[in-house]
């Protein structure tokens, strides 16, 4: 008979073996001993402990059902280390989070070159073309009437803004994987 607890992950609850999350903190712990970034420490954590709850979230089928030890090592293999570096037992994986699962983009607004409100860099982000192009689309159906005006602002409202570092690799379409939220914590 093993031993379950109820944890908080990414604001999120799980009911997780005990070995399993002993297995998990102790990630975590070397995780944030290698991660190095400063003062967006705190922040690229949350983003991995949310992360590791979409993870879990999408291989569990009812909020009853525990996280096994397997899970958990399959998480971490998937997210890996920051600098590809192995640490400990987790050098029998690459580190690298590539999976073969399929990368689905989000479309978000883009707070890291927004002019006024993002969205046009957001769009281009999403549809992988130069944000100039889509501004001055903009600015040309701006001046034709004001169905730009008008499409920039809903979008606008109705567009979320991409605040994590996950959610930025999500606009682009990149796994969200250590390195990449590395690149995209901050603005």
């Amino acid at each position: 008979m093993k031993k379950v607890l109820t944890v908080g992950i990414g604001r999120r609850s799980f009911i997780i073996n005990e070995d399993a999350y002993a297995e998990l903190d102790r990630y975590l712990e070397m995780f944030k001993s290698k991660v190095k970034m400063g003062v967006y420490t705190k922040e690229v954590m949350d983003d991995l402990e949310d992360r590791i709850a979409d993870l879990f979230s999408e291989s569990i089928r009812t909020s009853n059902e525990v996280v096994s030890m397997e899970l958990v090592k399959n998480v971490i293999s998937r997210l890996g280390m920051p600098d590809d570096e192995p640490a400990g037992d987790y050098s029998s994986f690459s580190g690298n989070g590539e999976s073969c699962e399929r990368i689905t983009k989000k479309f978000f607004r883009d707070p890291c070159d927004k002019k006024i409100g993002g969205v046009c860099s957001g769009i281009a982000a999403y549809l992988d073309i130069d944000v100039l192009l889509v501004r001055i689309v903009f600015i040309i159906a701006l001046f034709i009437g004001t169905a730009g005006f008008w499409i920039y602002m809903i979008v606008w409202f109705v567009a979320p803004l991409a605040k994590t570092a996950a959610q930025r690799c999500e606009m682009r379409g990149l796994p969200v994987t250590v390195e990449n939220m590395k690149k995209y914590s901050s603005c």
